[in-house]
């Protein structure tokens, strides 16, 4: 149970730090984090920019959804902490 609520509290805050890029362009997303290491455009169409990083050896990627405006419009995150 206490280590359900850990991470939950981690990924909650994972979950705010990405969402405060909801809704800005890619360029500030990029000025923050950087150069993607992939970048691809999805089946929609849309371009999708992605983070790879290592944490205590657990590869964390984060995944965000750019439109055709430049605007970051969702993310996922899998495995960061």
């Amino acid at each position: 149970e206490t280590v359900k609520k850990k991470t939950d509290s981690i990924v909650e805050k994972e979950n705010e730090k990405l969402g405060k890029y909801i809704g800005k362009t890619s360029n500030n997303l990029q000025m923050d984090l950087g150069k993607p290491d992939e970048d691809f455009k999805n089946e929609k169409g849309n371009l999708e920019l992605v983070y790879n990083t290592k944490k205590y050896g657990i590869p964390c990627e984060r995944r965000f959804e750019i439109d055709s405006d430049s605007v970051v419009i969702g993310f996922v995150s899998n495995g960061c902490f």
